[in-house]
């Protein structure tokens, strides 16, 4: 915690010597995006040619503007603003239930032109705002008290439950696991993350106790275990994800050689198991610098965490890196058997036009902070 309660100090030295624009990350990120388009359009050329590929390019446009007007803005208006964002979070996230179910679930919102809203994806920078918010002024207490998280997590409650019913399981785990780590860099001891923890253990068991999850929702969540327990149903993905991967080697058989990919070996190859035809065309070498460049992302969070100006924004950037690290780790991990199928897209690189935007918001909020670090305490006190 110390490095966080330093941040200031580090900030007044070295603000003169800072440069605007944090280079690494965006390279890091265009990188990602760009990989990401290649990866669409060869899972799915076979099947609608261009057009996805076409629909990825136009928000990766929308989610690279929206980066920079939002590191353009000043990140502790967001502050001011945060009962606003929670209040267009709930209303977002209850209107999808007077929508048409897709694929039994109530997740979209139909836009005109063809295109479909999640506003889970959205939820997910709107909770790590709220959370900043209200943990903000915990660093100069002695102890981050039970009613400061009680009063954090009541106000989860709601979009919680909501995504739940959706139901979004992938989300509402990325809520748990964000909410652990600012909780964590906000000051919450061991004993509280013990005992918070503990009680999401009870919840898990008496969700698998009285069978409230769908079956389809607990044979994805299990298949990891034993793909080959159900090969030509809940393990089909993983197995062939498995093939995919490995008939990459080292070095992959090139940029649209991939003859699995071509094929639609492993279904949904453009949106949750994208990293599959990365594993196929571009081998291990290619996966790895793929993971090395979320590593960057990630580290340069942490960077922009300990040189924030205020606790707000050392907060953000701290949420948004737990965030990067859950999809992706989650994401991958899934691809190699090693982690249950949740549905989570991987970022910048999963075909859909909600993530895209999503995590480019929550990158440019992020970027907001690190462009702001010289800057004065906020208006308001924190």
């Amino acid at each position: 915690m110390a490095l966080f309660m330093e941040s200031k100090t580090r900030t007044e030295q070295e603000g003169s010597k800072s440069t605007p624009i944090d280079v690494l990350l965006l390279l890091a990120m265009v990188m990602l995006i760009s990989f990401g388009i290649l990866m669409v359009y060869s899972a799915s050329r076979e099947l609608d040619g261009s057009r996805l590929m076409e629909r990825q390019v136009i928000f990766a446009g929308i989610g690279m503007a929206l980066f920079l007007l939002l590191s353009w803005m000043d990140y502790r208006e967001f502050r001011l603003f945060s009962p606003l964002v929670y209040g267009v979070t709930i209303f977002m996230l209850a209107i999808v239930f007077a929508q048409a179910k897709v694929a039994g679930t109530n997740r979209w919102l139909s836009l005109p032109g063809g295109f479909n809203l999640q506003p889970s994806e959205f939820a997910k920078l709107s909770v790590i705002l709220l959370l900043a918010a209200v943990l903000a002024g915990t660093f100069d207490d002695e102890d981050l008290t039970w009613r400061r998280i009680g009063g954090a997590l009541l106000m989860l409650a709601i979009p919680g439950i909501l995504i739940v019913l959706q139901p979004d399981l992938g989300t509402a785990l990325a809520f748990g696991f964000v909410t652990i780590v600012i909780l964590f860099a906000a000051g919450a001891t061991i004993w509280q993350l013990a005992a918070l923890s503990s009680l999401a253990a009870v919840g898990v068991w008496i969700i698998f106790r009285y069978e409230l999850l769908r079956d389809y929702q607990l044979a994805r969540l299990t298949s990891f275990l034993d793909p080959a327990a159900d090969s030509l149903g809940s393990g089909y993905n993983v197995l062939n994800s498995l093939t995919t991967i490995g008939s990459g080697q080292l070095f992959g058989r090139g940029l649209f050689n991939g003859a699995l990919t071509e094929r639609s070996f492993v279904p949904e190859q453009e949106t949750d198991f994208i990293f599959t035809a990365v594993g196929e065309q571009l081998g291990f070498v290619g996966g790895a610098l793929v993971i090395l460049a979320y590593a960057l992302i990630i580290l340069r969070l942490l960077r922009i965490a300990t040189a924030a100006s205020d606790r707000f924004g050392a907060l953000i950037a701290v949420g948004v890196a737990g965030l990067f690290v859950f999809h992706v780790v989650v994401n991958v991990g899934m691809t190699l058997a090693v982690m249950p199928v949740t549905g989570l897209p991987l970022p910048f690189m999963s075909a859909g036009g909600s993530s895209m935007l999503a995590m480019c918001m929550a990158l440019g909020v992020a970027h907001s902070v690190w462009r702001h670090r010289d800057l004065k305490p906020a208006r308001s006190k924190s």
